[in-house]
């Protein structure tokens, strides 16, 4: 009965590496092309219009009942999508192998997005029942600016996992085919 070769000094590391470049499920995207990426899309665009929306209400002179509405709504629009994206940033968390850099950096990374999702239900139920209909409350508005820089603070960790560790992103020699 033959048994597996111990792994060579550094080539534990390079596995690691490829073991974070696949999906563990294809539900997570094809290889070297991840869903979590796209789908962040919405809850980002989603909550920075909320803030615009509220600024728009605070600077305007009487205030917009319709911007209140839209802001508040686009609040919850982020929230949905930002639980759609949730489902896929597991699965991406779950392929990259433990006690990693790149796992510290993952579950900080969710930590920060799941913290910020929460500021937004919170700021949405806030809103919910507190509008006086013409402008948002700066607390509410400054609660939304500090759940935004947050996030980006989470996607620079984001991007930090993508381009500095290459987690769910294709090996050199597959990214060379768009070279050749």
């Amino acid at each position: 009965m033959a048994t597996k070769a111990p792994p060579r000094p550094g080539q534990e590391a390079a596995l690691r590496v490829q073991d974070a470049k696949a999906p563990v499920t294809p539900a997570a995207g094809p290889y070297g092309h991840p869903f979590h990426p796209m789908l962040v899309t919405l809850p980002i665009g989603a909550w920075i219009s909320s803030i615009i929306f509220d600024v728009a209400t605070r600077v305007r002179s009487g205030g917009s009942g319709a911007l209140v509405d839209g802001s508040h709504w686009l609040i919850l629009i982020g929230i949905v999508g930002a639980v759609a994206a949730a489902v896929f940033d597991l699965l991406d968390l779950l392929a990259i192998p433990r006690r990693t850099a790149a796992f510290r950096t993952g579950l900080t990374h969710m930590a920060l997005n799941l913290v910020v999702v929460a500021l937004f239900v919170g700021d949405f139920a806030w809103r919910h029942g507190a509008n006086d209909g013409a402008k948002v409350g700066i607390g509410q508005l400054v609660l939304s600016v500090v759940a935004v820089a947050m996030l980006a603070v989470s996607g620079w960790l984001g991007g930090r996992l993508s381009y500095r560790f290459g987690v769910r992103v294709a090996d050199e020699e597959t990214q060379a085919e768009g070279f050749r």
